[in-house]
């Protein structure tokens, strides 16, 4: 009781909860997360650039995430070398998505800086221009064998 009347001031005086009742801030940057609605829902994506606060056209917290819409298939020792490069194919895409209409998980991916400033969903063609990049980004990085568990399919 003591502690909500504490509150309860507090609130009054400054209109912000205390600093031991707010919540710590975890949709950073290069935080993989799961889409839960719309046509993506449950579909893997990475934050590129977030936005808590929201914006003079979203008023609300939102994120711009890059995900895989389409994973690579596997890949066996006989097929030739183009069935191959086709099956590692990833098909990514973009999208600016409500804070509610995610789910964090706990794996991070380091995203390169020229990512984080170049992806950008203004216009069509800047669209374009961002997808293209992020699929030689995400394509070198399956290549590689980095971050594993993000090209695989979600199973549920």
């Amino acid at each position: 009781l003591k502690l909500q009347f504490l509150y309860f001031i507090d609130k009054r005086a400054k209109n912000t909860p205390p600093s031991f009742l707010k919540m710590g801030k975890f949709l950073k940057t290069g935080k993989v997360v799961l889409l839960l609605h719309g046509r993506f829902a449950g579909k893997k994506a990475v934050i590129v650039q977030n936005s808590d606060n929201g914006t003079k056209e979203r008023s609300y917290g939102h994120a711009l995430v890059a995900g895989v819409d389409k994973c690579p298939l596997k890949v066996r020792k006989g097929m030739s070398k183009k069935r191959m490069a086709f099956r590692s194919r990833v098909r990514p895409f973009i999208k600016v998505v409500n804070h509610n209409h995610v789910m964090p998980t706990r794996y991070n991916m380091d995203l390169p800086q020229d990512v984080k400033s170049k992806v950008s969903t203004s216009e069509q063609s800047k669209k374009e221009a961002s997808k293209k990049l992020v699929r030689t980004m995400f394509q070198d990085r399956y290549k590689a064998g980095k971050n594993k568990w993000f090209f695989q399919r979600l199973r549920f």
